[in-house]
Parts: C-alpha cells; structure tokens; sequence
C-alpha cells in the first residue's frame, strides 16, 4: 500500500485528497487511469489473486509434512502437538490427494480421530470417523474405530453395526476375530441403546429463547437533527424483544480466524471443518462450511464399493456415508465462494475491503447487475465520504481498486474495472466505515476440565457485518436499547418502556458515565462525523459533572470542582438548555449533588457569574489542581503495582497495603464519585480475562474480574484492592470494597445499567465464598439486570449466570422470607 501511494504523483494525490461526492468520478478515473498503467499495481494485483502462486493453495507436500510429523507426535504420546499436526494437515491437503490409494483427507480425519479417542473426546472422534467415511465408504479401519467410539459412549446397536461393517471389511483372519471378540463383548452387555446426534451449533439455531415473539413495532423516520432513524410504533415494555436479523455480509476479523467459525462465529471446536479449496477458513460443522461456500466433501476417485452387506448392514452404511446427510439445504449467500480457490486477497486486504467484496459479490449473484451511476445497490446508507481525512481518502481509492481487479478474476469480466464503478465501490467502503457492526461474543472456556467449577470469560470482537436494519437505529449516549449477538444473528432488546413515536437508540460505543461528555463527543466526530445532542450531551446529568470532578479542598464541603474542559462542556449544556437530566440514585445521591447543580444554573443565569476552574462550585472554596493531579498518578502508581502483583499471584503485605493508602489518598484528592476512585485504566485496545469460580469455596480464586459492557478496558481501583484481599483470605475486607464500588458505578450508569450487573456477579460471588445469606439478594438483582438487557437469551449470552444461580440455591431458600 504505502508503495502505491509512494508512486502516485502530487497531482493526482491532491486530486483525491480534495475530491466529493460531486467530483468522485473525475478522480476515481484519473487514479484508475495511472494504477492501470502502473506494472507495480498489475503486480500486486497477480500477488493476491493468483491461486498458483498464492500462500492460502492447497499443498499436498506440506500436508504430508504434516501428517509425518502428527505420526510421530502421536507415537512418543504427545497427542496435543499429534492434533494440531493433523488438523494443520487437513486445512492444507488436496481433496483429490492420494495416501497409500487412499484419499489423503480421509486418512487425516481418522488420525484426528484417533488421537481424540486417546484423549477420551468420544464425540469429536466420531465425528471425524464419519466424515473419513463420507469421502472413504470402505475404510475398514474408520468403520472398526467409529465401533469403538460408539461403544465407549454407550451406543450399543451403533456399535454393534459399525463392528459388523468392519468385521465385514477387514481382510485378514485375525482381524476378524479380534473384531468378533469385541462384538461379543459389546453384545453381552446390557446397556440401553442411545443414538449419538451431532450437535453441530446449538447458538447457531438460536438456542434458549429462540422462540420468543419478535415484536413488529418498529418504523423508519427522519428526523431534523439524525436524519433516519428507528422509533417506536406503540409503546413497548421494558426488556422486549424488538428486531431479530440476520446480516446481509459478513467478514470475521484476522484476530479471530485460528478460534472461532468462518461462518456463525462460533467458537471452534477441537474437530475443525477446513474450507476444501483454500486454506484460510475454518468452520465448527460440515453445515456451517456449505452455507459459507467452502464446498463439499466429494468420494475419492479411486473408491469403489463392490461389497453387498446384509439389509440392516447396507441401510447402516448409506445412512453413515451420505454425503446428502452430511450437510442441511440451506437459503443463503455462499459468501467466501468468490474468495475461494487460494487466493490471497481474502488474508490480506483489510476486513472492511473484504467485507465491501462480499457486498458487491453477493449483489451480482442475486440481481446480475451491480450498480447504476447514481446509486449503489439498494443499502441506502448514510456516509462521511467529505469528511474523511485525506490520508485516508487516498487509501480508500487503493483498496477500492485493488478489491474491483481481485472480485474481477474470481467473477469474470460480469465486473468491469471503471471509474464509475470505483466510485461507487469508494463509497461503499466509505458506507461501510460508519454502518459496519462490530459483532461481540462473550468467550467462556473452562481451563481446569469438566470437574472444575471455574469458568474464564472475556468480551471478544470477532466479526464486522452489515445489518440492512439494524444498521438503520440511531446512537445514544444514554440509549433505550440494547444490541447483542447470538452466532451472526443480531437482537435488539429495549432496556425502559418506550412510548409511542419516540426514537429507538443504542450505543455506539461511549455512554454516559463511561466518558465524559468532552471524549464522547470526539469520539462520535471522528468515527462517525456528527456532533452528538442526545439528552446526555445535551443536558446537565450528574455522571459528567462528577466523574472526573475533584474533591473540595474544605473538608466539610461535598461540592464539585471542574477542571478547565470539563466546564467548556457543561457551561454549554447550559446555554442551550436550563433542564436537569436523569438524577440517578436515591436521595442521599441527590443531596450530594442537587447542589452543585443547582450552583451551575444560577450562575448560568447571573451574567455577572462565571464557572472558575479549580474552584468548588457549592462554597467557592480554591483547590490547588496541578498538586491534586500529582497526587493521583502517585496514587495510581500503586495501584498498577497491585495490579501487576495479581497477574502474578504473588502479592506481597506491603504491595496490599501501599494499595489501601493509595486508595484514601485517592478519596481525598477526587470527589467521591469520581470514576478514578472506581477504576484504573489498563492499555486501551485489550480484552483482559476474567476469571468466576462459580464455586468459590477456594480462597483466591472468588473473585470475578469482568471486562466491562463498554468499549473501554478498565479494573477498578478498589476492585483491585477488592482482588487482592481475595487472594490473601480477607474476603470481609473485598466484599466492603466492592459494595462502594458499585455504589459510585449506580451515581455515573444508574441503578440498573448492565455495568452494575457484571459488578454484583463479583459481589455474589464473594458472597457465596462467605456463606452470606445476603447473596440471594444480591443473586436476584443482578439477574433482573441481565433480563432487562437479554431477555430469554441471558443464559446464551452469560453462560456463567445459570451456574451462579444453581451454586446460590441453597443460601437462596434461607433468604427467601426477605423482601427485594
């Protein structure tokens, strides 16, 4: 790319730089012009699309590279490295490939599955044996290694048939009586039959509360200050389900190729689906490989079954070798098709250009024409093509054209390569930058086996997707609804009542009590290029006053003191607006702050007053802020200290206790609602883990640290100190810390806000650890909060929470007379 760019000359950079909308197609034909021309352009281009050439080809060397090394892994008995070997071996081995006249696929299947009977994974080792069957229907060594997989997880008649097969197959005399032996063994026990199902993707269906009525109140409206957005027909309860859709594309990120599924993002099994023509996607199930266009298993060239089996047999080995049962028709775009074939592209170009290429793909495939000269496509989406910066301009014209000569070689010349249609493919790409929808999943994985009770869980992005209505609802930094995601499938959710006319809006990311209004508007205005006037950035609410407020230097004095951006901000809101906003918390809140409130508006009001820096807004009195700032990064610096010696599992008294001074050092420099007291910022960018023992009778690991439902990645300060007592024992002294902090968290969300939620699962669980009857309180709260935000689905999208509450049950009973 930066090569490109390098040889583009000042001219036409400044030509795209200072291109709009209107003269769009002036520049795109210019630039289009001298890229065509350009050898290294034409160059580039044969680097991504060719498949001969490509990284992503099938290699048959590599995969019996591969497949040596795996063997060798699996007789010294390291079965991990041996799996890996395998499952690397197929994402790269030629359907059509031989081994030893076997198909090479095939053989790799029943290596994998070998290796998962060894580590006793029965159904991931069956599951393999089916699909070396599907390509090898006279495998005698699949069919005898499917008996023995049945017959370990209790599938008689399965087993019983599967040996018959085998026995059948197996040449030699004493293979066929060692299978005979087996058989009777199988026979002589007395064990009901079960049929094991292929549980391919529970969440892909849906899953728990896939059946809830979606509610049809919904319609698009223009508004003068957001253009179109979503509002409500009639008045809609609290916590109903409002919109269920699914996306017109998709793309998984780069960070998430190796661990989840290509198609419904899942997250991969052990027994991965490779794509069989490329070696880039992974898929969780045969299924989920179709509907992306990853193709089908085919029968090995040289199989031949000229062998007639007893009814029952035969039924068996049609029903077990169909490769017409191996996969669900299915109405859907096959949308890595066109990538497909060991190209390159796909694993290079940014996901954004890829997704915009399954735009233009899938557009083609359903109406055999991509656009017309006026508009693209039928999305209908807004943009901020003018107002992207000129560096980005400039990017934007080279991927744009780079992806049209790519989707050209896969789709023929059906796509031609003119201004035209690299203007439109601009903004497209320009479309996608503001409408894409990051796609979340909450991991959980169990790291200590099935007979632990602890769960990891973590907030992972692992895909971006356009949704043509979801795309459509508004932001709010203070919404009514909530988005989330179950596989691909998008769920909108209302969190309040909503009446009749009044908009449906979700976050975009920052909210109040997350940032202050100051970042929230930035933020908006460089991603998205509008300026927010939602009721949060518009109207005093207590969150922006205090949540980076500092504490009045007289002791007695609870008022606010604003630093310098701050009071630009607020003293805005009261230029346009004399209202109060959402004065969350019960009246002790309010009597903290009613005043410095009602402080802003008289001297709002007064033009002979003004908002004085550093000055507390309730009695006037100085604070000394370049001192208070100091004696905060002082602070915090033992507070990461804290921080480091958790990650480590080793905290020394003295760490625990340069933490707990840091604290009241912090409580006396910041107002008491301020969110530095609550929170310490880590790197920006990173997910952390976080850990629930959902059976927290073992000191030190009660405690759960959760990244929280906003797109900034934080640990409180007292849930540090919090952990950390955790970890030495004092758990009295960690359920204290953590009941404050969740007590600021209600000041800046509101009582109910999912934030609080993730906060009264660490609290229940400390709870639970010290047999406290309160739990059940605490347990019943929190589950209100996840319904109110997921509904039915909660269970889905929490899988933590269904165990806390079985874990809770028996505290639960003996609270059961209290009232809530």
């Amino acid at each position: 790319m930066e090569k490109l760019k390098s040889l583009l000359p000042d001219e036409l950079k400044r030509m795209v730089w200072n291109s709009t909308v209107e003269n769009l197609p002036a520049a795109s034909s210019s630039l289009l012009e001298f890229l065509l021309n350009l050898p290294q352009f034409h160059q580039m281009v044969r680097d991504l699309a060719a498949p001969e050439d490509s990284l992503c080809a099938k290699n048959k060397a590599a995969a019996m590279e591969l497949k040596k090394k795996g063997n060798q892994c699996y007789s010294n008995g390291d079965y991990a490295a041996a799996l890996h070997c395998y499952s690397q071996a197929l994402r790269v081995a030629p359907q059509e490939a031989d081994d030893r006249d076997r198909s090479l696929v095939a053989a790799l299947f029943l290596n994998r599955a070998s290796v998962f009977h060894r580590q006793g994974l029965l159904k991931e080792c069956l599951r393999d044996c089916n699909r070396a069957l599907q390509i090898s229907p006279s495998y005698s060594k699949a069919w005898y290694r499917r008996g023995k997989a049945n017959a370990a997880l209790g599938n008689r008649q399965e087993a019983i048939l599967d040996l018959g097969v085998a026995k059948d197959m197996e040449i030699s005399l004493a293979g066929k009586r060692q299978i005979e032996c087996e058989l009777d063994m199988i026979i002589s026990q007395r064990q009901s039959a079960s049929r094991i199902v292929d549980q391919c993707s529970q969440i892909s269906t849906g899953g728990a509360g896939a059946g809830e009525p979606c509610q049809s109140s919904l319609s698009c409206v223009t508004t003068h200050d957001k253009g179109r957005g979503m509002a409500a027909q009639c008045d809609i309860p609290q916590s109903s389900l409002i919109h269920k859709e699914e996306p017109y594309a998709l793309v998984i990120l780069k960070s998430s190729r190796e661990s989840h599924c290509h198609y419904c993002l899942g997250e991969l099994p052990l027994d991965t689906v490779p794509c069989l023509s490329c070696s880039i996607p992974l898929y969780c199930s045969e299924r989920c490989r179709a509907q992306a266009g990853g193709g089908s298993l085919v029968r090995h060239q040289e199989e031949q079954r000229d062998k007639s089996y007893g009814d029952s047999l035969e039924k068996h080995v049609m029903e077990v070798t169909s490769l017409h049962n191996s996969t669900t028709a299915v109405e859907c775009f096959p949308e890595h098709k066109h990538e497909c074939g060991g190209v390159h592209w796909p694993a290079v170009l940014p996901p954004d250009v890829v997704l915009a290429g399954r735009i233009l793909a899938k557009h083609l495939s359903q109406t055999g024409i991509l656009m017309n000269p006026e508009t693209l496509i039928t999305l209908g989406f807004s943009h901020n093509y003018s107002l992207i910066a000129q560096g980005t301009k400039l990017e934007v014209h080279i991927y744009a054209s780079v992806l049209l000569c790519c989707l050209q070689h896969a789709l023929g010349f059906e796509l031609p390569v003119n201004a035209i249609y690299l203007s439109q493919t601009v903004i497209l790409l320009s479309q996608i930058r503001v409408n894409a929808m990051a796609i979340i999943h909450m991991k959980s994985v169990d790291p200590r086996g099935p007979h632990a009770f602890t769960s990891t869980v973590e907030q992972v992005t692992v895909g971006q997707a356009i949704y043509k209505t979801g795309s459509m609802f508004n932001h709010s930094c203070q919404p009514n609804i909530n988005a989330y995601f179950l596989s691909r499938t998008l769920f909108v959710r209302t969190t309040e009542v909503v009446q009749t006319g009044f908009p449906l809006e979700l976050s975009y990311g920052p909210q109040v009590g997350q940032w202050d209004c100051c970042d929230r508007l930035q933020i908006l205005e460089d991603k998205y290029s509008f300026r927010c006037r939602c009721s949060g950035c518009s109207e005093l609410n207590i969150a922006d006053l205090v949540l980076n407020a500092f504490h009045c230097a007289n002791p007695d004095c609870i008022g606010v003191l604003l630093d310098t951006p701050v009071i630009k901000y607020e003293t805005g809101k009261l230029t346009s607006s004399h209202k109060t906003s959402r004065l969350n918390g019960g009246s002790e809140v309010e009597k903290i702050n009613v005043k410095s409130l009602v402080c802003l508006n008289l001297m709002s009001n007064n033009s002979s007053c003004h908002i004085k820096p550093a000055s507390c807004l309730n009695c006037g009195h100085y604070c000394n802020l370049d001192a208070a700032r100091e004696a905060v990064d002082n602070a915090l610096s033992c507070m990461h200290s804290l921080e480091d010696a958790i990650a480590s599992k080793e905290i020394p008294s003295m760490v625990l206790s340069d933490a707990s001074r840091s604290l009241g050092l912090l409580r006396s420099v910041l107002h008491p609602y301020n969110k530095r007291i609550a929170e310490s910022l880590l790197d920006e960018g990173k997910n952390f883990v976080v850990t629930l023992d959902a059976y927290p009778r073992t000191i030190g690991h009660a405690y759960l640290c959760i990244n929280y439902y906003t797109c900034e990645e934080h640990l409180q300060a007292e849930d540090k100190l919090a952990q950390g007592f955790c970890w030495t024992g004092d758990l009295r002294s960690s359920k204290g810390l953590c009941s404050s902090s969740i007590k600021i968290l209600e000041v800046l969300y509101g009582n109910d806000h999912i934030v609080i939620g993730y906060e009264l699962i660490k609290l229940a669980t400390i709870q639970l650890s010290l047999d406290d009857p309160e739990v059940a309180k605490t347990i019943t709260r929190l589950e209100k909060i996840f319904l109110r935000y997921f509904g039915a689905h909660a269970n889905l999208v929490l899988p933590y929470l269904e165990t806390l509450k079985k874990e809770s049950l028996p505290l639960h009973r003996q609270f059961s007379s209290v009232e809530i």
